[in-house]
């Protein structure tokens, strides 16, 4: 093997396994110059994928379960529970997604971490559809969130004693986590009303997203008047925000299916089918696509500002196009929808593809006038603070 041209050795030795290693920061910003480990320091790190993949197989049960509860009975109120139940698993995904991507080792500790996660979740994910009708599912579900996001934030606090580039905004970022957990122990007393519980539940959303925000911008970093500052692996980062938008497609796909919905032969449903099939596989393509530039920089590399919109908008991108996928995909058994279903298929859709389009927008397009013949120019360059990185790397600022 070792005569033929593009086979690389090092690809089939296996590699070294470790109980424990210490943690390492992958990437970092050393007084705003990016630094990268070397790559047989980094070997692992290719292997993050195959457990978040693991990881994302229970999200898919997980997002199918409060779908269906929220199609079952649409309202304003179950609208509301709805977007409140998804956003916290949003969080535990997200500080997984941040602990793999600035530390991933492959040993025993992270494993048995993810392992730990998806059992809390599991727990989370068959009580989160019952909060508003039981008292014991609600305490379970806002237990089991609070000792999911707490073991992220242990992770997070041992790792910046081994490590000392992340250290500064690993530890605000855990403070800023533990404090938010206070906003949720109102849900735990019967004597608070639902109403009570709901606004300390979206009191909490808000807090735990403002605060992300905060302890990665450049804010912090002054106010920290930290040496070295966290930094991405773009590669990474955009792959698993991919990753999480499919599996949201997937309910598009998965109820058109699952009960031979469309049998026997030619018939309408089947056409309801396949037209759900092309609503998902074109609101793929227009994810893929980005902003549809020949040349474009993408939000992590082009600033601060559009790094942090491009994330935060995911959020309610995936919670928009969740909810309509179920209700599309029902159409394949039903002869039609009713005026909730409806309103909720067109809502949510409608949602969903203004997040596409305003994800499109935070790229910078950087075709010549008239490449193409609808071109994206909103904004002159120099209207945003531009974000130092290495062009010649994969990584940037958070």
């Amino acid at each position: 093997m070792a005569g033929i041209p593009g086979i690389d050795l090092n690809e089939h030795q296996p590699n070294p396994r470790y109980l424990f290693r210490q943690p390492v920061a992958l990437q970092w910003f050393e007084n705003g110059r990016l630094m990268k480990r070397h790559e047989e320091e980094r070997q692992a790190a290719p292997l993050s994928g195959r457990f978040e993949l693991f990881l994302d197989l229970l999200y898919v049960a997980i997002l199918a379960n409060f779908a269906e509860t929220l199609a079952e009975d649409i309202s304003g109120a179950k609208l509301v529970k709805y977007i409140l139940i998804l956003a916290p698993t949003w969080h535990v995904w997200a500080d997984l997604r941040e602990l793999m991507n600035s530390f991933y080792n492959d040993d025993l500790l992270q494993r048995a971490l993810i392992l730990w996660i998806m059992a809390v979740l599991v727990m989370y994910g068959n009580n989160a559809s019952l909060v508003d009708e039981d008292l014991g599912a609600m305490r379970a579900t806002v237990g089991s969130y609070m000792v999911a996001r707490i073991s992220c934030s242990a992770a997070h606090l041992l790792y910046s004693f081994a490590s000392y580039h992340h250290r500064k905004q690993q530890r605000l970022w855990v403070s800023l986590t533990l404090i938010s957990m206070f906003i949720y122990i109102p849900l735990y007393f019967e004597s608070v009303s639902l109403r009570g519980k709901i606004a300390a539940a979206a009191v909490g959303v808000v807090f735990e997203e403002c605060s992300w925000v905060f302890c990665y911008s450049p804010a912090a970093k002054k106010m920290l008047k930290a040496k070295y500052t966290t930094a991405v692996d773009i590669a990474h980062e955009v792959d698993r925000y991919a990753a999480f938008y499919i599996i949201v497609l997937g309910e598009y796909l998965y109820q058109i299916v699952v009960g031979s919905p469309a049998a026997v032969g030619f018939n309408l449903s089947l056409l309801h089918a396949i037209w759900v099939l092309i609503i998902a596989f074109c609101l793929n393509w227009l994810y893929a696509h980005n902003d549809g530039a020949l040349q474009s920089t993408h939000p992590f590399r082009y600033s601060v500002y559009t790094a942090f919109g491009w994330a935060i908008l995911h959020l309610p991108l995936v919670a928009s196009l969740l909810a309509s996928g179920h209700v599309a995909a029902a159409s394949a058994a039903e002869d039609r929808f009713r005026d909730p279903e409806r309103w909720l298929l067109c809502g949510s859709l409608g949602t969903g593809l203004y997040c596409l389009y305003g994800l499109a927008l935070l790229y910078e397009d950087r075709d010549a006038p008239g490449t193409l013949m609808l071109s994206k120019r909103m904004a002159s360059d120099d209207s945003n603070v531009p974000v130092i990185r290495d062009e010649s790397s994969d990584s940037a600022r958070a």
